[in-house]
């Protein structure tokens, strides 16, 4: 096994059956019934067409400003898989544009999740593909390798392996792990339900925030009048 440079194929995936369902949902809150832990870092954008999608992780790790393996990480996805690169964060080169992401629209993947950065912006906005990015330049990348496809790795702060569910909106983006992924979107289901009915309520005038009083009274919050 050569560290660095491998591909592993991928057993385990969530159903599409359940990311249609996450797809439903907005990601925050996916990311809430989380407790707040599974959202990337702020900062990813929204490049592409579509601008709500979830899918299983197809994961790949670059060298920055490389994108060999991301090339053979959208040959060998699936339709509905999310795209997961770890480009070190880098923002100097880009590793997707205008020709990889066609291809990968073309194939039918869902998304391209990039910590790092993307070109050919206008082109991307026209794609029916989500594209989150960290950044955008129009320096082009180099197709040398080395790389990873189908192992962990990290993607704005947070690990991901393949097969989990990857959700993205305009908000951002948030990391299901495989096997929590049914328990979570259908808590995020209830979650959604629920909102919606204080937001019903708000626009009808007939909701109280009661909860905010009571927890800074809890807190020894001092009133002077």
């Amino acid at each position: 096994m050569t560290i660095g440079l491998r591909i592993a194929e991928r057993q385990d995936r969530v159903s599409p059956a359940l990311a249609e369902r996450a797809a439903k949902l907005p990601v925050a809150n996916i990311g809430d019934v989380m407790n707040r832990m599974q959202a990337m870092r702020g900062g990813f954008l929204a490049y592409g067409g579509r601008r709500a999608v979830a899918g299983p992780a197809l994961t790949v790790r670059v060298r920055p400003g490389d994108n060999l393996m991301l090339h053979r990480a959208i040959d060998l996805a699936q339709p509905g898989d999310v795209v997961v690169c770890d480009g070190g964060g880098d923002l100097s080169i880009a590793v997707a544009g205008d020709l990889m992401c066609s291809h990968a629209a073309a194939r039918g993947i869902a998304a391209l999740v990039i910590d790092g950065a993307v070109r050919d912006i206008r082109e991307l906005a026209a794609m029916q593909l989500g594209v989150w990015a960290r950044g955008a330049t129009p320096a082009g990348p180099y197709k040398e390798g080395p790389g990873e496809i189908g192992y962990p790795l990290a993607c704005g702060g947070l690990v991901v392996s393949p097969g989990d569910l990857i959700v993205a909106d305009e908000d951002g983006v948030v990391v299901v792990p495989l096997a929590a992924a049914e328990s979570v979107v259908a808590a995020a289901e209830a979650h959604a339900a629920k909102e919606g009915a204080i937001t019903a309520a708000i626009r009808g005038a007939g909701w109280e925030r009661g909860w905010v009083e009571e927890t800074l009274a809890a807190k020894g919050c001092a009133v002077t009048r």
